[in-house]
């Protein structure tokens, strides 16, 4: 069992002793809805079975001690000077969560934590936001001896402060929908989750004989040094600009493709790209939802297809070997839809594939991609999971 491994690991770093805990983020995918989670729109993203597992027992001082099965950095943190870490290369996520935890009232107790994530890193599967919320269940239920669940209002309260932790402390203008998904995944369902108000439901992944296929392009981005917040700058220039003619409006996802239409020529040419695609990733994200209801697949199929012309086209965020292997994808028999998935220039893919034909897409796709391109693509055999909470030693 993974929790026996990890807790020899925690003793052969920490010690024999006291009772010691297991807690579980998953990592998201984003089935459709991409670049407008920060523009207030609806988004469609689902829980993996790639988590970032902490395992923690409490001290009895005034210090969080961080270490991780892949690293070998160990950290310190002191509990009254949170604010302090901001420049760590390795803990500055688990220093920002516990940080705005501590300003937002909760009781921050010393604990020894070991991490294990196999959510891979700068694959635009948030591997951040699965650090953040598993620190933000590890801490809340560390704090209560006698708590083992958190209620759902306690899991987005903690992907609320999860984000901020990541836009204040980590220097990253992401949206809600990474954390969000991650604290409130449901087995076999997606998130419908308006970004605007945290309004959501979730939506049964009933895709018939087609499978999720999710491929890993294998060229890092790290979002603060990329693009991200200048894409979001764009957005919120843009929004400026409508509002001196549709002053009603809060959020880019209000904008009707009606609006855009009549409003269009007062946008500058990039900045009116970029509008154009979260008006129309907005549209699709709803048209995605039915097609999931009713069962038609072929077109859940097709519109993953149109959102990532969109993301290479109009929002500019995918790159050659995303658009390289989005391509293989679509090209390949069996295959009905790819997009990439997640803040893009690098990352993950997303492609619904016929189960019959998985085994040889994986090989084919992964074949031709590194001829092309160079790096060799990694595949995840990822099932639809829940999302955080403590896990059962057993």
């Amino acid at each position: 069992m993974k929790t026996e491994y990890l807790k020899k690991r925690f003793v052969e770093l920490y010690g024999e002793g006291g009772e010691i805990r297991f807690f579980a983020a998953p990592g998201r995918v984003n089935l459709i809805g991409e670049h407008i989670d920060y523009c207030g729109g609806k988004v469609l993203p689902a829980g993996l079975s790639l988590k970032c597992m902490v395992v923690a027992r409490l001290r009895d001082d005034d210090i969080i001690n961080l270490a991780a099965t892949t690293i070998d950095d160990r950290v310190s943190l002191d509990i009254n000077k949170l604010g302090e870490y901001k420049s760590l290369k390795w803990g500055n996520y688990q220093a920002g969560m516990a940080y705005v935890m501590q300003n937002a009232g909760y009781n921050i107790p010393a604990m020894d934590m070991l991490y294990d994530c196999d959510v891979p890193f700068g694959s635009g599967l948030s591997s951040s936001a699965a650090i953040e919320v598993a620190t933000g269940v590890a801490v809340a239920l560390m704090a209560k001896q006698n708590d083992r669940e958190l209620k759902a209002e306690d899991l987005v309260r903690i992907a609320v402060l999860a984000q901020k932790a990541e836009n204040e402390y980590a220097g990253v203008s992401c949206g809600i929908m990474d954390q969000f998904a991650s604290a409130m995944a449901k087995k076999n369902n997606a998130i419908l989750l308006d970004c605007a108000t945290l309004e959501y439901s979730y939506i049964p992944l009933k895709l018939g004989d087609y499978r999720l296929v999710i491929a890993n392009s294998n060229k890092r981005r790290s979002l603060a040094e990329g693009k991200y917040n200048e894409r979001r700058g764009e957005c919120e220039e843009g929004l400026a600009i409508l509002n001196k003619k549709m002053s009603d409006i809060k959020n880019l996802s209000e904008v009707s493709p009606k609006d855009l239409q009549q409003h269009e020529a007062l946008l500058p040419p990039v900045v009116r790209q970029r509008v154009t695609h979260v008006v129309g990733e907005c549209a699709r994200v709803a048209y995605s939802v039915n097609a999931l209801k009713n069962g038609e697949i072929l077109k859940f199929g097709e519109l993953l297809n149109q959102s990532h012309y969109s993301l290479r086209d109009l929002y500019e965020v995918t790159g050659n070997e995303l658009d390289t292997l989005t391509h293989l994808a679509r090209t390949y028999p069996g295959c009905i839809g790819s997009r990439m998935t997640g803040a893009g220039f690098g990352g993950c893919t997303v492609s619904l594939v016929h189960k019959d034909a998985v085994a040889g897409f994986i090989e084919n796709v992964g074949k031709v991609y590194k001829e092309k391109v160079g790096l060799t693509a990694d595949f995840y055999d990822a099932s639809i999971e829940d999302g955080a909470g403590e896990v059962s030693a057993g």
